[in-house]
C-alpha cells in the first residue's frame, strides 16, 4: 500500500539531515528504558529490604520466645549469621569485671576444629578492642588491624569482620562477632544496622532468659534446703545427707562437679565426704590438711578465711591433690558451710574449662544453700548429741541397776549355797550346790562384763567393741558364730600397744579353727587381771596334728614373747584345742 507523497517526503527529510537527526526519535525510548531499570532495581532493593525486615522480626520473636539462657545465646548467633549471610558467627559473653570472655559460642566452625584449637579466645586483639570500645566496628581486613592478634593453629582463615556489642540495660553482656561474608563482599551499613537492631532485641531476649534463670535457681535452692533439713532433722544417715548437699548444690550452680569437705578436727585435716558429678567416684575420700606450712589448698582456705573464693582457672588456686584432667583448669567456686567456731566444713564446685564461669547469681545462692545447709548440720549435730546423751545416761542407769541390784543379789545367793556346801554331808549334794556356785561366779561376772559394755560409748572405737568386731568377723568363715566372754576393765586398764596385738591374736586363732579344726563351736575368753590380760579360745576340733605347720601358733607366741607374756597350746578335755594367750597390762613392743 502507498503511504503517500507526504510520507515518503519526510522520511527523505530524516534521511537528508543526517546521523544527528536520526538518534532524535530514539531519546524518549532510551529513557523510558533507564526509568523503568532504576524502577525495578528499586523494587528489587524494596523487595530485598522486606525480606531482610521480616527475617530480622522472625529472629527477634525467635530469640524472644525461648527462655533457657545458652539457647538464646545460640540463637541469637545463628540469626545474626543468616541475617548477613556471614559463614561464621560467634558471641563472647564479658566476665563481670569487664576485662575477659567468659562464655564463648559460635556458628559455622565444626566441633573437631574447635577441639584442636581448645580454650576458647580469652579476649585479646579486635574481640579485646570491642571489650574496652563498645561500638559497632567493620573491618574488610582484620588480619590488617594494629589490634589484631592472630589466630592460633587450626582456626579457620578470616578476613572480614563486623562486631556489634549486646547491651543488657546498661551493662555490656557481650559481643557478637560474624566474619567471612557469603560471596567474597564486604559488610556494609545495612548489614550493621541489621546487626544493632537484632542485638538490641537480643538484649531484652537475655535479660529475660537471665530473670527466668535465676527464678528457676531459686526454686530449686528453696527445695534443696527445705529437703536437706528435712532429711537431717528426721534422722537420716549423716552419709547419705552430705552425698545429698553434693547433689543439690551441683544442681543449683549447674557445676560439673560439687564436692563436700568436712572437718576431722583430731586429724587436722579436711576430708571430702561426698561429690557428685564428673569423676565424683574417684575423688571421694581425698585429704587435705588445714594448715601444712606451705600454700594453702582452696578447701582448707576457704575454711581458714570463711570468705568464699570464687577463681575463673581452677589452677590459679594451689591444690596437692591431683584432679581429673577435664577439670583441672576450670572455674572453682568455694563456699564455707558454717562461719566461726559452727564451721562445718566447705563446698567445692568445679567447672571444665570450656564450662560457664560460676557468676555472682550463683555465688550468692550457693552462700545462702551452704548457710542453710550448715545450720541443718549443726541441728542435727546438737540432735544427735542429745539423743547419744539420752542413751548413755539410760545405758548408765541400766548398768547401776545391774550392778547394784543383780549383782548383789546373785553374790548374796551365792554366798549362801557356800555356806551350805560346808554343812552338807551328801557328797552328791555339795557338788551340785559347787556347781551352782561356780555357775553364779560365772554369770556374775557375764554381768561385769555387760556393765563394763554399757559404759563405753555406743560410736567410741573401744577395744571391747573391736574384739566383738573381729569374732563377728570370722562367723562367716566357722559357719557358727563363737560364744564371747569379756571381764574386766578392757577398755582402760589394757594399754593400746598390748590391746593391738591382742586383736591380732584373737583373729589369727579364730582363723586356725576355721581352717584346720572343724569344729562346731568356738570360746573366746578375756579376762583382765591387776597385772596382766589373759585371752582364751577354745574349740572343740581335731585338735593340733603332728607334723603340721605352726607359724601362726610361732607368730602368736612370739607377740607374747615380745611383750614379756606367754603363750600355750593345750589339749582340751574331750576334744579340741585350748589358746592361752597371756600379756603384762602396760607392756611396751
Amino acid at each position: 500500500m502507498d503511504a503517500g507523497p507526504q510520507t515518503r517526503n519526510a522520511e527523505r527529510v530524516i534521511h537528508d539531515n543526517g546521523s544527528g537527526d536520526e538518534a532524535r526519535p530514539m531519546l524518549p525510548q532510551l529513557r523510558l528504558d533507564d526509568l523503568l531499570a532504576e524502577l525495578q532495581a528499586r523494587l528489587e532493593a524494596a523487595r530485598g529490604t522486606r525480606d531482610r525486615i521480616h527475617a530480622l522480626l522472625e529472629a527477634v520473636v525467635s530469640i524472644g520466645s525461648e527462655l533457657d539462657l545458652e539457647t538464646v545465646l545460640h540463637r541469637i548467633v545463628e540469626a545474626a549469621t543468616t541475617l548477613v549471610d556471614a559463614r561464621y558467627g560467634a558471641l563472647g559473653v564479658i566476665g563481670e569485671e569487664g576485662e575477659r570472655l567468659v562464655e564463648f559460642i559460635t556458628v559455622g566452625v565444626p566441633d573437631r576444629q574447635i577441639e584442636e584449637i581448645g580454650h576458647w579466645p580469652h579476649g585479646h586483639g579486635i574481640l579485646g578492642l570491642l571489650i574496652k570500645e563498645p561500638h559497632a566496628l567493620r573491618l574488610t581486613d582484620l588480619t590488617r588491624h594494629p589490634e589484631s592478634y592472630g589466630f592460633p593453629p587450626g582456626h579457620p582463615a578470616m578476613r572480614t569482620f563486623l562486631g556489634v556489642p549486646i547491651r543488657v540495660r546498661d551493662e555490656v553482656f557481650g559481643n557478637l562477632y560474624l566474619t567471612e561474608k557469603t560471596g567474597g563482599a564486604q559488610f556494609d551499613e545495612e548489614d550493621e544496622s541489621v546487626v544493632v537492631a537484632l542485638a538490641t532485641a537480643a538484649g531484652v531476649a537475655i535479660e529475660n532468659a537471665r530473670l527466668y534463670e535465676e527464678t528457676r535457681r531459686r526454686e530449686r535452692w528453696l527445695e534443696a534446703s527445705a529437703e536437706i533439713s528435712t532429711a537431717l532433722l528426721s534422722g537420716t544417715d549423716p552419709h547419705e545427707v552430705t552425698a545429698l548437699v553434693a547433689r543439690r548444690a551441683r544442681e543449683i550452680a549447674d557445676a560439673d562437679l560439687a564436692t563436700v569437705w568436712l572437718t576431722d578436727e583430731l586429724g587436722g585435716e579436711l576430708r571430702m565426704e561426698a561429690a557428685a558429678g564428673a569423676h565424683g567416684d574417684g575423688l571421694r575420700g581425698l585429704r587435705v590438711p588445714l594448715d601444712d606450712g606451705t600454700a594453702e589448698q582452696v578447701p582448707a582456705r576457704v575454711f581458714r578465711t570463711g570468705a568464699t573464693l570464687r577463681l575463673e582457672e581452677c589452677g590459679a588456686a594451689p591444690w596437692s591433690i591431683e584432679l581429673p584432667a577435664e577439670l583441672r583448669d576450670g572455674a572453682v567456686l568455694a563456699v564455707p558451710l558454717g562461719h566461726g567456731a559452727s564451721a562445718r566444713g566447705v563446698l567445692v564446685l568445679l567447672n571444665a574449662p570450656l564450662s560457664q564461669a560460676f557468676d555472682t547469681a550463683a555465688q550468692r545462692l550457693l552462700e545462702a544453700f551452704a548457710g542453710q545447709a550448715a545450720v541443718a548440720l549443726e541441728l542435727a549435730g546438737r540432735r544427735r548429741d542429745a539423743e547419744r546423751l539420752a542413751l548413755l545416761e539410760d545405758r548408765d542407769r541400766i548398768a547401776r541397776d545391774l550392778h547394784d541390784t543383780v549383782i548383789q543379789r546373785l553374790f548374796a545367793t551365792a554366798m549362801t549355797l557356800m555356806s551350805v556346801v560346808k554343812i552338807t554331808q551328801r557328797r552328791d549334794v555339795a557338788v551340785r550346790v559347787q556347781r551352782a556356785v561356780d555357775d553364779l561366779d560365772d554369770t556374775i561376772r557375764q554381768i561385769r562384763s555387760t556393765i563394763f559394755a554399757l559404759q563405753t560409748p555406743p560410736d567410741e572405737e573401744s577395744l571391747r567393741s573391736r574384739l566383738h568386731a573381729v569374732v563377728d568377723a570370722a562367723t562367716a568363715n566357722l559357719g557358727f558364730a563363737p560364744s564371747v566372754r569379756l571381764d574386766g576393765l578392757l577398755d582402760t586398764a589394757v594399754s593400746e600397744s598390748v590391746g593391738e596385738h591382742l586383736l591380732a591374736v584373737a583373729r589369727e586363732a579364730l582363723s586356725n579353727v576355721a581352717r584346720h579344726a572343724r569344729a562346731t563351736e568356738a570360746k573366746v575368753t578375756v579376762e583382765v587381771g591387776d597385772d596382766d590380760v589373759v585371752l582364751e579360745v577354745e574349740d572343740d576340733g581335731v585338735g593340733i596334728p603332728e607334723g603340721g605347720r605352726r607359724s601362726g601358733l610361732r607368730n602368736m607366741a612370739e607377740r607374747a614373747e615380745g611383750l614379756g607374756g606367754s603363750f600355750q597350746t593345750l589339749a582340751r578335755p574331750g576334744g579340741g584345742t585350748r589358746l592361752v594367750w597371756r600379756a603384762p597390762l602396760d607392756a611396751a613392743d
